[in-house]
């Protein structure tokens, strides 16, 4: 079927909106008619080469939609299903997903290449017929996709698709690095680095968790008075201009839990946030940025202040369980989603969406597909 979507094509370039050929379902495959994604700066850092991909590629990861179509031997959703997109497939039989860590699932292997499981692509170019890859093996910024059973989540058909497809990264990234990932407990004070679409719900989990402290570092003022409507405590420009108050709350020992999200991480930032956490405290990396092999800390730190540095992927979230659990909350009024959304775009405007979310213009941007 002929389908539209925004791709890639090299790296520095700007996103392409253009014609493409999707392939029907295979076997365990099923086809979505994809309603909202959300503007995650993960598909940002493929164009800027920050995340190595195979290019050219069809954006977006953040999704959700209905099942329009389903392969033979489908199991988990029929047609006419609402679902939210799992950047990262739970089998649910692999030795991690096994384990009850879906978030590492082994079928996650090989995805930078954005094609099927079996390793064929399901979109195609219009004017040459090459086969081309979806960001993590989806491309949401489609407005069709074809993608393995195990990277769909049915979703309550009452919840609107543009907060639902947030649920399916963001907010499970942001909310699981602090409950999860910290994790955090009653009376700590925190420190979340960085308050966009995934910082923002690290400060809800920390705030659901019990934090006493919140203290949010944000360099876009914008983020800072938002990030007090989401349950931060205090807010700062930078880390440097936290220090004296996280001394004043913790007797100079550092917080408790140090959360990294911000757009790009280095090896600079992640030293700033471990210095400032406490003994026996966590630093918890949840932003994606340098592959190179430095990090700005003293070794010593680790062993004469017990302290961890603690890589969370996906919140370390089981997302088949945590999603549905996530929205339910949202339904109950216990956690914010209608106000991460700060602008919607139609997919001609993805390149104007992202040159806003690199002005801090927005929490999150939500991209409303047309059909």
């Amino acid at each position: 079927m002929k389908v539209r979507g925004a791709v890639i094509h090299e790296i520095g370039g700007e996103w392409k909106v253009e014609d493409l050929e999707l392939d029907e379902p295979q076997d365990f495959e099923v086809l979505i008619k994809v309603m909202a994604s959300g503007l995650c700066h993960s598909d940002d850092h493929f164009v800027t080469g920050d995340i190595p991909v195979t290019l050219p590629m069809v954006g977006g990861h953040e999704g959700a939609g209905v099942v329009v179509k389903v392969g033979s031997k489908v199991s988990r959703v029929e047609v006419g299903d609402h679902v939210s997109t799992l950047f990262i497939p739970a089998c649910g039989t692999c030795r991690y997903c096994a384990r009850g860590m879906s978030y590492i699932c082994n079928n996650g292997a090989g995805m930078e290449h954005g094609m099927a499981m079996d390793g064929s692509a399901r979109f195609h170019l219009a004017d040459s017929g090459k086969g081309i890859g979806g960001v993590t093996r989806l491309g949401t910024f489609a407005n069709h996709l074809v993608c393995h059973e195990s990277q769909t989540v049915k979703l309550p058909k009452d919840i609107g698709f543009d907060v639902a497809c947030l649920v399916s990264c963001g907010v499970a990234t942001g909310y699981g690095a602090a409950v999860n990932g910290g994790p955090v407990r009653a009376g700590d004070v925190v420190l979340v680095m960085g308050v966009g679409g995934v910082g923002m719900n690290a400060v809800q989990g920390a705030k659901h968790a019990g934090a006493d402290h919140i203290l949010v570092a944000e360099p876009v003022e914008f983020k800072r008075k938002m990030a007090l409507e989401f349950g931060a405590t205090e807010v700062f420009p930078s880390i440097e201009e936290a220090k004296n108050r996280i001394g004043e709350l913790t007797n100079g020992q550092g917080v408790d839990v140090a959360i990294v999200t911000v757009g790009r991480v280095d090896g600079d930032l992640l030293g700033e946030a471990f210095e400032v956490t406490g003994k026996a405290g966590t630093c918890v990396l949840a932003a994606v940025g340098s592959y190179e092999k430095s990090i700005a800390i003293s070794p010593q730190d680790f062993t004469n202040f017990s302290k961890r540095i603690q890589g969370v992927l996906y919140g370390l979230c089981n997302p088949t369980v945590d999603i549905p659990r996530l929205l339910q909350m949202y339904k109950e009024g216990r956690i914010k989603l209608d106000e991460l959304i700060t602008n919607t775009y139609t997919i001609e405007q993805v390149n104007e969406a992202y040159a806003d979310m690199h002005s801090g213009k927005n929490i999150r941007g939500v991209l409303i597909h047309e059909h």
